[in-house]
């Protein structure tokens, strides 16, 4: 993978990715597919104080500029305007230190005043829209660009037509985006100590995580805390794995799951899952796509526009999902529909060989391909392989 820059400046790229992991870690994968374009690249995140991103763009080892932004919602109307004529001129700043030569906004509100402000700065500009809906803060941001990426077909009908439109799916990390299943599948078995025939289920809520899908998963391990042929693998989330553990333990059921804080390898969870139970962010349904991966999907219900069922029936309506409303959640219904996939592997297997027709691995360098090209920079970006 190269790209040539010829005689001029280094190359210098500010990219919004705040809030939560869904804008964050495309963010991140995207200036990682830069990076090894461009090894000299500058890369600049903007964000907020209350986002992960505080946490995870410096453990990238990107430096962050934060902004005074807040959400673009009903209970914000009165301070928006406020907000967002500070983080305009914030974001004019951060473009004039880095000398930025392209500005990328990944879905959020920290994306809106980046853009303005590289209209205002005169430089090129594009969004990422993650979803099958055009969030409320990349629509608000085609005032200020002409560019804008899709992860979704169906996200085309929602944008005007003046809009330069390209799809290039989710950028992943290259750990999944080279995801090797059968390569990773027995050392990470192996982690987890688990036996051959044991059906791993993995219960993620999301980068925050997701009490409803905790709670009910417990009550499901207390129904099956006497069966060997299952686990179930919890994340946390924002409840905490130690009040998680505590309730599997009361429930008698630590012999059949466990729940974690984090993932240090999301590549090796999802090698070593057979099943997964999740809500419906535009990057996990990539991400189970990608590693093809069955799930029961259960789409969190105050999401804008309800776009996380939009996000689900990408992989319902193939086959590769079944969709599980946020209200009918319980033990009783996780134990029908979890409880019938472990028990057909066959009809996992269909759903996973589903799941990965028509999947984008290349999502990240068909990305900054176009970042590079509005750079005006001569480009060859290869896909990446598995390893």
């Amino acid at each position: 993978m190269k790209a040539v820059q010829g005689g001029r400046r280094t190359l210098s790229v500010v990219i919004a990715a705040g809030g939560l992991g869904g804008h964050i870690y495309p963010g991140l994968a995207l200036a990682e597919t830069i990076r090894r374009a461009v090894p000299a690249a500058r890369i600049t995140f903007v964000g907020t104080r209350r986002g992960l991103e505080g946490r995870l763009v410096p453990q990238a080892g990107y430096p962050l500029r934060t902004v005074d932004m807040v959400p673009l919602t009903r209970g914000n109307g009165l301070r928006f305007p406020a907000a967002l004529l500070r983080s305009v001129a914030q974001c004019q700043q951060v473009i004039k230190r880095t000398q930025a030569q392209v500005a990328v906004g990944m879905g959020g509100y920290s994306s809106a005043p980046l853009i303005a402000a590289a209209r205002l700065a005169g430089i090129k500009s594009l969004v990422h829209d993650s979803n099958a809906i055009p969030g409320r803060a990349n629509r608000f941001s085609t005032k200020f660009t002409d560019n804008v990426a899709l992860a979704f077909d169906e996200a085309e009908r929602y944008l005007p037509d003046s809009v330069n439109r390209r799809i290039v799916g989710m950028p992943l990390s290259a750990d999944l985006a080279r995801y090797d299943r059968d390569a990773l599948r027995p050392a990470a078995r192996a982690a987890l100590g688990l036996a051959e025939d044991t059906v791993l289920v993995l219960v993620n809520g999301g980068s925050l995580g997701a009490t409803r899908l905790n709670h009910a998963a417990v009550d499901l391990a207390a129904r099956w805390r006497d069966r060997t042929d299952v686990r179930l693998l919890i994340k946390a989330g924002q409840e905490g794995v130690d009040e998680l553990n505590r309730r599997i333990t009361a429930a008698g059921a630590e012999r059949v799951a466990q729940a974690v804080d984090y993932f240090d390898r999301m590549d090796h969870v999802y090698a070593a899952s057979d099943l997964a139970v999740c809500r419906a962010g535009a990057a996990t349904v990539a991400e189970l796509r990608q590693v093809g991966l069955p799930a029961v999907l259960v789409p969190y219900p105050h999401a804008a526009d309800d776009h996380q069922t939009r996000n689900a029936r990408a992989l319902v309506d193939i086959g590769a999902a079944v969709l599980l409303p946020d209200a009918e959640v319980t033990a009783e219904r996780l134990e029908t529909l979890v409880g019938g996939l472990v028990a057909t592997p066959l009809r996992r297997a269909e759903m996973a060989e589903a799941a990965q027709r028509g999947g984008r691995s290349d999502a990240a360098e068909q990305l900054a391909s176009w970042v590079l090209e509005l750079a005006g920079l001569p480009v060859t970006i290869s896909s990446p392989t598995h390893v």
